[in-house]
């Protein structure tokens, strides 16, 4: 992924997002295929280290997408394992911390929606 002019612009308006705008988005697109809210809240929990009350503190907060993340309070050692294509760039390859991290939640959520199980989304061994 470029780093240009541009891209950071668009970064910017995505971090400046309240993560509570972004939030239904992801829990839409899961129930749209049959999976749950609760499932949509374990995944990013799993991501972030947050707590259902922490998550839920800051959806009612509408902290900032960007706060949200880097505010994780302990971010999955096993977020590296994921890999894969969001809107046409490999995640693995975001040099952007920050967007990276974004990246991993929609990667994630796209696997609960296509039937993944939650053991394979979570990266658990098997």
């Amino acid at each position: 992924m470029k780093n240009t002019a541009r891209a950071a612009a668009n970064w910017q308006r995505i971090y400046a997002m309240s993560f509570a705008g972004l939030y239904p988005q992801y829990v839409k697109k899961a129930e749209a295929k049959g999976r749950t809210k609760a499932e949509v809240d374990e995944i990013i929990c799993w991501l972030t280290g947050y707590r259902q009350t922490g998550l839920e503190a800051h959806l009612k907060k509408k902290t900032t997408v960007e706060d949200f993340f880097t505010g994780a309070p302990r971010p999955n050692a096993g977020r590296g394992l994921i890999t894969g294509v969001v809107c046409g760039v490999r995640v693995e390859e975001i040099k952007e911390p920050l967007m990276r991290e974004i990246r991993y939640l929609d990667k994630l959520i796209d696997e609960l929606a296509k039937g993944k199980a939650m053991e394979k989304i979570l990266r658990k061994a098997a």
